[in-house]
């Protein structure tokens, strides 16, 4: 029988979790008797001869419980996009000669919207030259708005990092006897799941303003001004991809000139909504104004991991080997939610074609009448994907 070899890579940006399923992944190539491959720094660097043997690389439990606990992406990195089948063979061809070269019985890639494309690619093209080579997507976004899967490994651990900062920004914001509203910019360029977390701090934000739901200024700086005829301090979780009725990005009023684009044609630096709405909320009502953007922080928070996201990262890196060597292709290894009280959840599986390039936004009615709230549907939703915060009061006097 022929030496089985599993190749996985990372993509996308990091996070808290996205070696955990790496780790799943080697533990379940291990435990096939198969040699694992890593690509160096993606698809891209993997075309210019990048990869590591993993399987020597983690030789013991306790390397790969530490590669479980270890943010960002081990392996590296990329934004590469594969050229649109029929268009440009070539670059195809190049990969498939380094699959044989390695001897890749499946070839697994961990990542988002943009990773699922490129496994819906490989597979596509592998199925019509009769390549044997299985393809299985391993999810991993931050956003959490992959289709397909009840929620994504990095979103729990993301948004406990959200709603802890949120906490704590509170608090700060409140040292003083004046009014103001702090606007904490966090991370979404089409969904707004990570901003929705921010609502679950125990001093939770007055407003939230999501992608899902257009701003409308002037009802914004309304309802500003009659929370602080009750309060000193106001807080507002605000997405980065927030648009106006037009659909114009809120941030690109302060975007630096040039900013350009990445491969898959996103804005390069999304960035700016809350700048530009505290300099408003400034000029409109006179109060103190702060913008907080908690950027890059968000993403590879390990110390405030959520253990349930840790867990099933693994889960999903191991079952999508599992899946591989049971012949499956053309597939993302999805997570389903048995219970929510208590919460339980599976893998399974689902056609990766129908996830790639698709968004998932909050549904209309989990998010509030006046669209600058959510409902008590997605707190249930949030809640067991971050665990408990860190004990703190639970208001502000």
């Amino acid at each position: 029988m022929a030496e089985r070899c599993v190749l996985v890579g990372q993509s996308g940006g990091p996070t808290a979790a996205i070696n955990a399923s790496l780790a799943g992944v080697i533990a379940a190539g291990i435990l096939e008797g198969a040699r694992v491959e890593g690509m160096r720094y993606g698809i891209q660097g993997f075309l210019d001869g990048r990869s590591v043997r993993l399987d020597e690389a983690f030789v013991s439990r306790v390397d790969l419980d530490l590669l479980r606990n270890t943010p960002a992406s081990w392996l590296g990195s990329c934004r590469f996009k594969l050229p649109a089948l029929g268009t440009d063979d070539t670059v195809y061809q190049r990969l498939f000669e380094r699959f044989e070269e390695l001897g890749a019985s499946a070839v697994l890639y961990i990542g988002g919207n943009d990773s699922m494309d490129t496994i819906s690619k490989l597979a596509a093209y592998g199925q019509s030259t009769g390549s044997d080579i299985r393809f299985i997507g391993v999810p991993k976004t931050i956003d959490n708005d992959l289709v397909g899967t009840d929620h994504t490994p990095g979103y729990g651990s993301a948004a406990r990092f959200v709603a802890t900062a949120m906490n704590e920004l509170a608090y700060d914001a409140d040292v003083y006897n004046l009014k103001s509203v702090t606007f904490v910019e966090i991370m979404g360029r089409d969904a707004g799941w990570l901003t929705a977390s921010s609502a679950l701090a125990f001093v939770e934000p007055d407003l939230v303003l999501l992608p899902e739901v257009p701003l409308n200024e002037d009802a914004l700086i309304e309802r500003l001004s009659q929370a602080l005829q009750k309060k000193n301090t106001v807080m507002v979780g605000v997405s980065e991809g927030v648009r106006t009725p037009d659909g114009a990005l809120v941030c690109e009023r302060a975007a630096a000139p040039g900013v350009g684009t990445d491969e898959f044609g996103h804005l390069a630096m999304l960035s700016g909504a809350g700048r530009y709405l505290a300099a408003l909320t400034k000029e409109r009502i006179g109060c103190k104004t702060r913008a907080v953007e908690l950027s890059t922080l968000q993403r590879c928070a390990s110390y405030v991991a959520s253990r349930t996201d840790l867990n099933e990262a693994y889960d999903v890196g191991y079952a999508a080997v599992e899946a591989a060597f049971a012949g499956e292709t053309a597939k993302m290894c999805a997570i389903e939610r048995v219970s929510n009280d208590p919460y339980a959840s599976r893998t399974k599986l689902v056609d990766v074609a129908a996830v790639a390039n698709q968004v998932r936004n909050i549904p209309s009615e989990w998010i509030s009448a006046d669209g600058m709230g959510i409902g008590s549907e997605l707190r249930a939703y949030i809640r067991p994907l971050i665990g408990e915060l860190p004990a703190q009061l639970a208001s502000l006097d």
